[in-house]
C-alpha cells in the first residue's frame, strides 16, 4: 500500500505542476490519513529526481524498434545451380 501511495502522492504533485519532494510527498500521503514509513517518499523522490513524470505517462511503451531481422542463410543443393530432379 505504501508504494501506491507515494505514486499516487508523486502524480498529483506532477499534475499540479509542484516538485516532487519526500516532504510533499509525504504531507499528502499523511493528508489522506495513510500510514506510509518516511523512507518510501524519499526512494521514490530521488528515483524521479530530474524526470518529467508527465512525459514518462504519455511514451508509455515507446520504446527504440525492434531489432533488424538476420539475413537468410542460403545453401543447399537448390542454391547451387539448378533442380536436382531427373530428366
Amino acid at each position: 500500500m505504501a508504494d501506491l501511495a507515494t505514486t499516487y502522492a508523486a502524480l498529483i504533485l506532477a499534475d499540479e505542476g509542484l516538485e516532487i519532494s519526500a516532504d510533499k510527498i509525504n504531507t499528502l500521503v499523511s493528508a489522506a490519513k495513510i500510514d506510509v514509513e518516511p523512507i518510501w517518499a524519499t526512494l521514490l523522490a530521488k528515483a524521479l529526481e530530474g524526470k518529467d513524470i508527465k512525459d514518462m505517462l504519455t511514451n508509455v511503451g515507446s520504446g527504440g524498434g525492434g531489432a533488424a531481422a538476420a539475413p537468410a542463410v542460403g545453401g543447399g543443393a537448390a542454391a547451387a545451380g539448378g533442380d536436382a530432379a531427373a530428366p
